[in-house]
């Protein structure tokens, strides 16, 4: 059963506990939001909800500090990131209120013969179920709720157990923007509750970001009950250096992947695939650069590393780098753990027989492989049952695009990292789940497009 509550995971100080939602509440739930979906949804309110839309924007910007303190206490990240997160969150719903218009207008169809005309018409499907995690907890929510309640649908919103506090703020925001009750419902229920939910006739998409097992899990029961499903679970991005006039700016984007939200970030690079001829260089700059970062108070303004979410992380992860170790795996540099401060640690030596060559490491720690050529970096690249995101550094154009076109990924950057945009889509392939985040795409994937023919 799950317990909501903050354990603030640089302290172990707990707060208070949150009841589960009652059965009845829940179904309840459920009903209202059905029943306002029909008001919200007309296709008379676009402007309206855009412009309420655009509100829960300027209530982020508004409230960005306290928003940020409490991400902070919830799940550890650095102030400075979450500040940056509700930047971000505000973002995308301003993004999505600016072009709801533009993403629901009619689209012509040429017909090829016969009189009349048609169109394609985009209109909401009803109640949508949102199940996010915890290492971003404002700017998941954004991702979902902001495209689909420009769309029509109504949400409701099951957050991690240990992010309660920014649940109730995030409802509460929705309702000072002036959105009618009901439309953003937050629920405080177990595994068991959102089974049923998922089952219920009324509802009629889920968006799941979270890991392999709660996605399996999820889209069984989605299937089962022919309710339309998003996936965004794991992923173990490739870092590709085949060339470079700038090592230093490659270590340092190399980094900045590999840290970013204390290394607890789904499309993280976490795998570095380097050119033989780069290979020595860059892993000395590599391991100097990870090392001169250490975990410290993520209150401290100047912290660029904070702790694991959770004692159960940290536990996790320490458990998979001695599983590594001991099949043979080599840690490069120095590494050690306090509780659930945990430092960079830099692998190398990892051989496709290593339980690491295929795991997914949810913290700061690097692994680090020499590649002959562009050929077998792609090898290295493809040799993995994630496809999120990807990274590739390159001098040379022709390379970077072809490279690009090899990898199986739902996501390639090119000579950047962290330059996701509300614009991009998002999302992955293979065991990284399916659908799309952001961008227009992200306002296409619980859409009835409905093919109007006039005669």
């Amino acid at each position: 059963m799950s317990i909501y509550s903050v354990v603030n995971p640089a302290t172990a100080e707990t707060g208070v506990e949150y009841p589960l939602i009652s059965d009845s509440d829940l179904v309840g739930a459920i009903e209202r939001a059905d029943t306002v979906h029909r008001q919200w949804s007309r296709p008379s309110s676009i402007a309206d909800r855009a412009a309420l839309v655009a509100r829960v924007a300027e209530l982020h910007t508004e409230r960005r500090q306290q928003l940020a303190e409490t991400a902070v206490r919830e799940m550890g990240k650095p102030l400075d990131q979450a500040l940056a997160e509700v930047d971000f969150s505000a973002e995308i719903y301003a993004y999505y209120a600016e072009n709801a218009e533009q993403f629901l207008q009619d689209e012509p169809i040429s017909l090829r013969g016969g009189a009349g005309s048609a169109l394609v018409r985009r209109s909401s499907l009803g109640v949508l179920l949102g199940i996010m995690p915890w290492n971003f907890p404002l700017y998941q929510v954004a991702r979902f709720a902001g495209p689909n309640l420009i769309v029509g649908n109504t949400i409701l919103l099951k957050h991690a157990p240990q992010c309660p506090e920014t649940a109730i703020a995030l409802e509460q925001l929705f309702l000072d923007a002036g959105f009618p009750a009901n439309a953003y419902t937050n629920l405080f229920a177990s595994n068991e509750q959102i089974e049923t939910v998922i089952a219920d006739p009324r509802v009629q998409g889920v968006s799941l970001t979270g890991s392999e097992r709660a996605g399996a899990a999820v889209a069984e029961i989605a299937g089962r009950n022919l309710t339309k499903v998003v996936l965004e679970l794991g992923g173990s991005d490739p870092f590709i250096l085949l060339s470079t006039d700038d090592l230093d700016g490659a270590v340092e984007a190399a980094v900045a992947a590999r840290l970013d939200n204390n290394g607890q970030s789904c499309n993280a690079a976490k795998r570095f695939i380097v050119a033989d001829d780069l290979y020595e260089s860059f892993l000395g700059k590599f391991v100097t650069a990870l090392s001169a970062v250490q975990p410290q108070n993520p209150t401290d303004e100047t912290t660029k590393l904070g702790p694991l979410s959770s004692t159960a992380a940290a536990d996790r992860l320490a458990e998979q780098l001695e599983r590594a170790v001991q099949a043979g795996a080599v840690i490069a540099g120095p590494h050690e753990r306090n509780g659930t401060f945990f430092s960079p640690a830099v692998l190398t030596s990892i051989t496709p027989e290593n339980p690491a060559y295929r795991e997914e490491f949810f913290g700061p720690v690097a692994a680090v492989y020499r590649a002959a050529d562009e050929d077998d970096a792609v090898r290295v690249a493809n040799d993995t049952p994630f496809g999120l995101g990807s990274y590739v550094f390159t001098t040379d154009e022709a390379q970077a695009l072809r490279v690009a076109d090899r990898l199986d990924a739902g996501m390639v950057f090119v000579n950047t990292v962290l330059a996701d945009s509300p614009e991009l889509p998002f999302g992955g392939v293979k065991r990284s789940g399916f659908g799309r985040e952001l961008g227009r795409l992200g306002a296409e994937e619980f859409v009835n497009k409905k093919l109007i023919r006039i005669g």
